[in-house]
C-alpha cells in the first residue's frame, strides 16, 4: 500500500458512504479542474470535513477491531 493507495481508499470509501464529491476532494487538498469554478468556489467545508473525518476514523478503527491478527511493525530507532 503507497500513500496514493491510501488516498484512493480513503476517496473510494468516503463516496460509498455517501459524502459529497466537492467535500472529499478539498480533504483531498485536490485542486478544482475547472477554471472558472476554481476561480470562484473556494468553500472549505470544514464542518462536513470534520464530520467526515471522525467517520473516516471510525472506519478505520472497525477495521481493526475486526481483524485481531493484524499487528503493526516495530521500528526500530538507530542512535
Amino acid at each position: 500500500m503507497t500513500g496514493h493507495g491510501f488516498r484512493a481508499l480513503a476517496s473510494t470509501t468516503l463516496n460509498e458512504m455517501g459524502y459529497r464529491p466537492d467535500v472529499i476532494e478539498r480533504q483531498l487538498a485536490h485542486t478544482e479542474r475547472n477554471a472558472v469554478r476554481a476561480a470562484y468556489h473556494r468553500s472549505q467545508y470544514v464542518e462536513e470535513r470534520r464530520t467526515m473525518m471522525q467517520a473516516w476514523a471510525d472506519f478505520l478503527d472497525a477495521q481493526r477491531a475486526d481483524m485481531p491478527n493484524v499487528v503493526g511493525f516495530k521500528r526500530n530507532r538507530l542512535g
